[in-house]
């Protein structure tokens, strides 16, 4: 029995046609353009993955900023 993954399943909903060819074990012509292709997205990926870095350090310094008003305004209201 053939096992179906999300893949076969996104491939046929995205291009029933290029789904049949590959499971006939057709290979697509453009192989350099496919290459081109997914490393750009690896890169694409690399990148918004930098910038949850950025904002998640973005959020831990304005908390921490918050954090030293608020110690500051105690430590002068005690003053």
């Amino acid at each position: 029995m053939k096992v179906i993954r999300a893949s076969d399943i996104g491939a046929y909903l995205y291009c029933r046609r290029a789904w049949w060819y590959r499971l006939q074990g057709y290979t697509p012509e453009n192989q350099a353009a496919l290459e081109q292709g997914s490393q750009f997205h690896q890169s694409h990926g690399r990148q918004a993955y930098g910038t949850v870095i950025i904002r998640r350090l973005g959020y831990l310094l304005l908390l921490l900023a918050a954090i030293l008003v608020i110690v500051s305004a105690i430590s002068a209201l005690s003053s």
